[in-house]
């Protein structure tokens, strides 16, 4: 099985050039389980950014309960669902490889085009003294 394009499960909705934004469809078709992943490189990292709508297991305790939780431990336990099939989740391990491979030429490129800024302000200062 291969990595297909375009990919099943798999809508890019931005391109920036430094970062790329990707939607990951829940095989149920619950809106609420997609995944929106944000693939972003600066000078030194490649970060990956997931958000996802998260649920609480609400009813197996009362609302005090979590709020005493919620002061006590300066968060609540939440969990996220997302149902891939196998083509699915290929697709979605294979545009995060793209992605960073993509996003890494495009720092090199930044960087080049930077130093080459660089050496051409020497040059100049340099022909001026």
């Amino acid at each position: 099985m291969k990595a297909q394009i375009p990919a099943e499960g798999i809508m890019k909705t931005g391109d920036w050039g430094d970062s790329k934004v990707y939607r990951i469809a829940c095989n149920c078709g619950d809106d609420s389980h997609n995944h929106n992943v944000w693939i972003e490189v600066d000078d030194c990292d490649i970060m990956v950014t997931v958000y996802t709508t998260s649920h609480t297991n609400f009813w197996s305790k009362t609302r005090w309960y979590h709020i005493w939780t919620l002061l006590i431990k300066g968060y609540i336990d939440t969990e996220s669902n997302m149902h891939l099939n196998k083509q699915q989740a290929l697709n979605y391990a294979e545009t995060l490889k793209s992605s960073i491979e993509d996003l890494e030429s495009f720092r090199k490129d930044r960087q080049n085009k930077e130093e080459r800024a660089k050496v051409t302000r020497l040059a100049e200062q340099g022909d001026c003294e």
